[in-house]
């Protein structure tokens, strides 16, 4: 074999050596980010007002029915189901979308009165939310 080729190879072989570890210390970070909790989704803040008594018995967009134990959050995008963190005053708690909206009111999220109350929420207040992972 001709050195230069043989000098070509060893450096290939080095080179894919390096993009393998790189690769495996990206997903072992990646990998511990999501057994830490929330990773949040950039740094959204969001606004959010609980939806009150008027909306006990009303049927939702994903097919429940809304009740006074009902913890969830109202989206207009994110599809039905979708686990997010709401935190509200060092307060984080596992939620779901569990209906369409917000009203045009400029809020990104309206939340089911039992999560206000869960949060300590009233009114509109900003709130931090970040995707749940799933694990």
């Amino acid at each position: 074999m001709r050195p230069h080729l043989a000098l070509r190879e060893l450096a290939l072989a080095a080179l894919a050596l390096l993009a393998a570890v790189g690769a495996l210390a990206v997903t072992h970070r990646t990998r511990d980010r999501a057994s830490a909790g929330p990773v949040p989704a950039g740094s959204y803040i969001a606004l959010a007002g609980s939806s009150g008594p008027a909306a006990f018995g009303r049927k939702t967009v994903c097919g429940g029915v809304l009740g006074p134990d009902t913890e969830g959050v109202e989206h207009p995008t994110l599809p039905c189901g979708a686990r997010l963190f709401i935190t509200f005053h060092g307060t984080t708690v596992l939620t779901q979308v569990v209906d369409r909206g917000p009203d045009p009111s400029g809020r990104q999220f309206d939340l089911t009165d039992a999560l206000a109350r869960r949060l300590g929420l009233s009114g509109v207040q900003p709130v931090h939310w970040a995707y749940a992972q799933a694990r």
